[in-house]
Parts: structure tokens; sequence; C-alpha cells
């Protein structure tokens, strides 16, 4: 299992590829539920989590650059949207080497400390994925921004502040923790981590989540 998420995070860093597609085997459908080991992993050290007491804190670790994670994008908000009151869910991308990973973790920072999140994340995976841009560039950002709507010199300041370099730090200090990778992943409660990889695609991954939640509930795993 570990050499193949080696391999997945090669093949992703080297062609652009993100989770590989497998079939769930039938011992998961035999037990009736995911398997520990296979679909999901559980962490031999907990990490701890930020959400508030009471609550059961969901992660997805991405990058803007991986293909997946864009076409993750769709199902993965209509998930949240469903999510009960009783879970807390964030993104955190990931950088597995300086740029354009770096950049991309600063870009998303910086949206979400203008709160402007919510309007760009998606228009940002669009510019990479479909308008072929990189940024990973001051000039291309900055002028990126400007043409929806936001300063771009502002933007840069954010950018550039202490404030998201310290989440970039955490960001990095949080994938290290939850051994991450390749994206996108899912982690559950500082406890569990799933993928497609891992689950057999995206929506799997979901799934094997919903299950994961319920074992946090129970505090049977």
């Amino acid at each position: 299992m570990n050499k193949h998420r080696r391999d997945f995070a090669a093949s992703l860093l080297g062609a652009g590829l993100g989770t590989v597609a497998l079939t769930v085997p039938a011992a998961a459908q035999a037990q009736g539920g995911p398997i520990e080991g296979t679909h999901y992993v559980r962490l031999s050290t907990p990490v701890p989590t930020v959400a508030e007491a009471g609550k059961i804190e969901v992660i997805e670790f991405f990058w803007y650059g991986c293909p997946h994670c864009n076409a993750f994008e769709p199902s993965l908000e209509a998930w949240v949207k469903k999510l009960p009151a009783d879970v807390a869910f964030r993104r955190v991308p990931v950088a597995f080497r300086e740029e354009p990973f770096v950049a991309h973790q600063r870009i998303f920072y910086a949206l979400e400390a203008m709160g402007q999140v919510e309007a760009m994340h998606r228009k940002v995976f669009y510019a990479i994925h479909n308008d072929r841009q990189h940024l990973d560039k001051p000039a291309e950002i900055s002028a990126f921004m400007a043409k929806n709507g936001i300063d771009g010199a502002k933007f840069l300041d954010t950018y550039n502040s202490f404030g998201v370099q310290t989440k970039v730090r955490q960001a990095k200090q949080l994938s290290e923790s939850y051994k991450i990778d390749g994206v996108p992943a899912l982690g559950i409660q500082g406890r569990y981590f799933t993928s497609g990889t891992l689950a057999g695609n995206t929506d799997k991954a979901l799934e094997v989540t919903n299950f994961l939640l319920q074992r946090a509930r129970s505090k049977a795993g």
C-alpha cells in the first residue's frame, strides 16, 4: 500500500496525473464496509484538530494544479452542502515541492484572509485547467485577481503577508502529520485519511469519509 501511494505521488508530480481508479475489492462488500489499510488509513499518531468541541473535523488536502482535485470539486461541494451540523469542513492546500505549489498555497490563504474563497476558489481551478494559466508569478496572479474584481495590489500584499506565510507553514506541518503524499485526500478527525486512490475513486472516498464520520461519532476506532 505504501509503495502504491508513493507511485501515485510520483505520477502526480511527473505527469500531472492524480487519483488512479481502482476497483473496490469484493472483500469490502462482503464485510459490509470499507477496510482499514485498504480503503482508508488509521494514523498511528493522532493529529490535533482545530474544530470546536463537539464537532468532527474533515480536511480536504488539495492542490490547485491537480486535475483530479479540479474534477473532484463539484462532487465535494455538493457533499459539503449536505454535511450535518456536527461536522466542520476545511480545505488545506499542500506543497510537494517549492513551486508552483507554494504559490498556489499562498493564493488560497490570501483568498481566505480576504473572505474570497467562496467567490474565487472554482475560478482559480478554471484559470489553471481551462485557461492554461500557471498562476505562479506575482504579476500573473495580480492581473488574474484584478480581472475578477479584486484589487491586485491589495491581494499581493495579503499574499506576501506574515499571516499567509504562517498558514503555509502550518499546512506543511499538517500534511506531514497526516503523511499526505497524493491529492485529493480527506483527513477525518485527526485519526484517519482516505483518498480516491485508496477508496477506488473520489466519489467512493466520500462514501468512506461518511463511514469514518460514523466511526468518529461512535468513538469505535
